[in-house]
């Protein structure tokens, strides 16, 4: 029976729903096909007596390629099946005929998946654009036909070779999501709000903490007309490192990103707290994270007074050493400057 009340959400039952909806981390086993096996045939024609080998060659293993694509957002499919086994190689033939060779087996993936090697823990590749390929598996070569091994010495050789088996893999998949703006805060800063406030994304909204548990992607227009990706990020609380909350699970997700919003609440407690957290917890997960560019904005600036706003603001700027903007992403207050703020730092930053 799943819990209630405020201790269930710094649950596992959280995180276990979650990942039931989003998965963005897999564990998978690949297996290319084996060469087909090379024969030991001879001609056999008439008016030739002696017509000489004619053992064909096996055909090569099928590999395993993945394909990136974007008919899928999450890993979900994997968790459903995990091992994928590329077809083998037929034998060879007489008549010195090749087998047939096996067709690689193609694996889809949403376009952001990293793959790792778990035995080694060597990163294989990265599949960022739609129809990019990564073959992680090689298929084997086939054996080879009597006709091989035809020699001077050795007129009629009887012997031939077995296919070498293709290669085996344990992967791990995880998936990042392609944004250029990743928008970081506590729970209850008002990311999802602001995501539907500049973009035609619909995440749930309420007022409670972890509302948000799974990443959201929005794209914003710019004046140019291009459509900038805006990923929301579930909220942070401190002891995040240690799994608080819904611990460092989805922040593998700003990694890609070019330009960070750090959003604080400001009718929250203490919302200098809150962001020296913020930051603690980033630097925990990724200390090249505080190198990103990276915008600070005050929300819910319409339920706090002019003189509390902005002291907030100035002592939040200087700690900083940046501007804060003061923004509303309920009335809209401040949504404009911030935006041109956001094009002209990705203009700026690589």
């Amino acid at each position: 029976m799943a819990p209630s009340g405020p201790a269930r959400w710094g649950s596992r039952w959280v995180q276990e729903k979650v990942l039931m909806q989003f998965i963005d981390l897999v564990q998978i086993e690949v297996q290319a096909g084996r060469g087909g096996d090379g024969i030991v045939a001879f001609r056999r024609e008439k008016f030739v007596p002696a017509g000489g080998p004619a053992g064909g060659d096996g055909g090569r293993g099928g590999d395993v390629i993945l394909e990136a694509t974007t008919n899928l957002q999450t890993l979900l499919d994997f968790k459903y099946r995990r091992r994928f086994t590329a077809g083998d190689g037929r034998r060879g033939g007489p008549k010195n005929r090749t087998g047939a060779s096996a067709p690689p087996l193609l694996v889809k993936v949403p376009c952001g998946t990293e793959v790792h090697d778990l035995g080694s823990n060597i990163w294989l590749g990265d599949l960022t654009t739609p129809g990019q390929q990564l073959c992680i598996a090689t298929g084997g070569q086939g054996g080879f036909g009597n006709t091989r091994y035809l020699s001077n010495r050795n007129r009629a050789p009887e012997q031939c070779t077995h296919g070498h088996p293709g290669q085996q893999r344990q992967l791990r998949l995880e998936l990042k999501l392609l944004a250029e703006v990743g928008l970081v805060g506590c729970p209850n800063a008002g990311k999802s709000t602001l995501i539907r406030a500049l973009s035609a994304a619909r995440p749930k909204v309420a007022d409670y903490p972890f509302t948000t548990l799974t990443p959201n992607l929005g794209v914003v227009r710019r004046p140019t007309g291009d459509g900038t990706v805006f990923a929301d990020i579930p909220g942070l609380i401190q002891g995040a490192a240690m799994g608080a909350g819904l611990g460092h699970d989805f922040l593998r997700h700003i990694q890609r990103t070019r330009l960070l919003v750090h959003l604080v609440d400001a009718t929250a407690e203490d919302p200098h707290r809150d962001a020296t957290v913020l930051l603690g917890e980033l630097t925990a997960y990724d200390p090249t994270l505080l190198d990103r560019p990276r915008l600070l904005a005050l929300n819910k600036s319409d339920a706090v007074d002019a003189s509390r706003l902005e002291y907030l603001a100035t002592t939040l700027g200087q700690h900083f050493q940046q501007p804060c903007h003061q923004i509303s992403a309920v009335t809209g207050q401040g949504l404009e400057p911030l935006k041109q703020d956001i094009w002209d730092r990705l203009a700026t930053c690589t």
